[in-house]
């Protein structure tokens, strides 16, 4: 199925219900939950999903894991999805939190041979096979570290996503504190309180975040200079450090 509300279909008795989706670039599909567990996945562009926990960076050609029941809203970057939406019952082992994973070849074909199903698929047939084979693969993804935590603290939380949402390399932890009305040693206790990490550590992982969407386009040593690294090579090693993979993993795939 393709281009249609998943609502529609949600009590369709089949554990897996594939939907395909072509978004508007920068489309904003708001708050909402699923009953069912989705599995969504960037075929082109890259996504950012949200829930009041944190944010999952999903490049293009990468997936996220949502759970059943989770409030979350996404943010389409030039994407054009493949969603399973897959009843709870037939994924026991699905992350209770979001997470952002690779997608092996054979699911990426799969995934575009099932958006042509319709609702009510044969289950003794082929398209029946493809859905089971489909559970199968999901089962063995691996996860990426593509997420970074917000504050639960309302004021602490709208200043953390406002820098996501504008990664200015020359911010510091005293202009957070005076914007506060807290002192810098403050805003450092309830940083570590509530996200585990220093304000400082905090942004750079939130700079790093914000190349992920950028490198897909754009030359390694342009994202580098534009998030205030002075060269490609330091700000490899940093994404490296923190991601565990190499910004070039991401680049141009």
């Amino acid at each position: 199925m393709r281009n249609v509300s998943y609502e529609c279909y949600d009590r369709v008795p089949r554990d897996v219900l594939p939907i395909g989706t072509d978004y508007e670039p920068g489309y904003l599909l708001d708050w909402h939950t699923h009953r069912r567990a989705q599995f969504l996945y960037s075929a082109t562009g890259s996504m950012i999903a949200e829930t009041e926990d944190g944010t999952w960076t999903v490049p293009s050609d990468r997936a996220v894991l949502i759970p059943a029941g989770t409030r979350h809203r996404i943010r389409m970057l030039e994407a054009s999805t493949r969603s399973l939406y897959i009843e709870p019952s037939a994924v026991p082992w699905w992350p209770r939190v979001c997470t952002v994973v690779d997608v092996t070849p054979l699911l990426r074909e799969l995934l575009l041979v099932a958006v042509d199903f319709g609702p009510d698929y044969d289950l003794a047939g082929r398209a029946g096979a493809v859905a089971q084979l489909l559970l199968f693969e999901l089962a063995g993804l691996a996860p990426l570290p593509l997420h970074i935590g917000l504050p639960a603290t309302p004021e602490l939380g709208a200043l953390c996503r406002e820098y996501l949402a504008h990664p200015e390399p020359g911010v510091t932890n005293a202009d957070w504190a005076r914007r506060l009305a807290l002192s810098e040693r403050g805003l450092a206790r309830r940083f570590h309180l509530e996200l585990g990490m220093s304000p400082a550590a905090w942004r750079v992982r939130a700079r790093l975040i914000a190349a992920v969407p950028l490198l897909r386009a754009h030359p390694i040593a342009r994202v580098a200079g534009e998030l205030g690294y002075a060269s490609p090579a330091g700000f490899t090693a940093a994404f490296s450090r923190v991601f565990g993979l190499p910004p070039s993993a991401l680049h141009g795939r």
